[in-house]
């Protein structure tokens, strides 16, 4: 979607052309996040621009949308372009740091204690639920 938008009209008062202007780009965004996915890709990525006009937009974030479209507002802006387009990507494994490393470790001490419990036969019970109208 390369769209400029335009935040004036004679009848329509202009926090409505803000939230219209939002809501279109949410519903793209989700009517693109819906599209089926190539074999090699695993979620959309969307390459997203704003500024006051195409010359002038800068490569954002998709989460600051909402927050830009905002700022528009609050500068009282005639008009902004929007850009988002999508592209299929793979996600990247995250990379592991000291906390990562504890928390691990934490999770080896706690299954080598549940270990520890089975073999002395101190593992957990499941508990029959009894009925009260069974006759003993």
């Amino acid at each position: 979607m390369k769209k400029t938008f335009k935040l004036s009209h004679p009848k329509i008062k202009y926090p409505r052309m803000i939230e219209s202007a939002k809501n279109e780009a949410k519903k793209y965004l989700k009517r693109e996040r819906n599209k089926a996915l190539p074999a090699d890709a695993d979620f959309w990525d969307f390459d997203c621009k704003y500024g006051t006009n195409e010359a002038d937009a800068q490569v954002i974030h998709v989460s600051e949308i909402n927050q830009y479209i905002g700022q528009a507002e609050a500068e009282q802006l005639e008009s902004f372009y929007l850009e988002i387009l999508a592209k299929p990507a793979k996600r990247t494994p995250r990379p592991v740091t000291e906390d990562d490393n504890e928390a691990l470790d934490h999770e080896d001490n706690t299954s080598e204690v549940q270990e520890a419990r089975t073999e002395k036969g101190v593992a957990e019970k499941e508990f029959d639920i009894l009925d009260p109208w069974e006759d003993d």
